[in-house]
């Protein structure tokens, strides 16, 4: 089964649970719940029923989101195959632009060859220049400044 991201805001902070609400709230099991506690969540005593402070609950899962998180340098690109940060094979990348200020860069992993993507802004793409050979768009002709003009096209010359 596939990990999910639960969302820490849903528990109030200046509410008591109990490990049914808890479960009931984020529609896990019970043991899920005790599982949490064994592995660092606080309870308010060791009496039963256990009751947890929102708060408390809320910064747990919050650390609990961000624990395999891996945050990439201006440079590296984060393939999702190798799932680490990667700096593209060759040190080489395409700028491809969506709109006018922003646009993804493009390149290779260097371990299994698969294309690797991230969104980048135009105004950070001069930082990575030096790092990584950025291959840019090239406008195309329009149809009146090509030297030979294709023979159904009705331009005077």
């Amino acid at each position: 089964m596939a990990k999910r991201r639960l969302n820490p805001n849903l528990a109030k902070i200046h509410r008591n649970y109990t490990v049914e609400e808890v479960a009931i709230l984020y529609g896990v099991h019970k043991n899920t719940v005790r599982a949490w506690l064994k592995n660092g969540l606080k309870a308010c005593n060791d009496r039963k029923p256990l009751l947890i402070l929102g708060c408390d609950l809320r910064e747990f899962l919050k650390t609990k989101n961000n624990q395999g998180k891996q945050k990439c340098k201006l440079w590296e690109i984060y393939c999702v195959r190798c799932r680490e940060p990667k700096e593209p094979y060759g040190g080489m990348v395409d700028y491809q632009p969506r709109t006018s200020s922003k646009g993804s860069i493009v390149g290779l992993c260097p371990c299994c060859e698969s294309p690797i993507y991230k969104f980048f802004s135009l105004a950070k793409l001069e930082g990575i220049i030096g790092k990584l050979d950025v291959g840019l768009p090239k406008a195309l002709k329009h149809i009146n400044e090509l030297d030979k003009p294709f023979l159904n096209c009705d331009l005077k010359q």
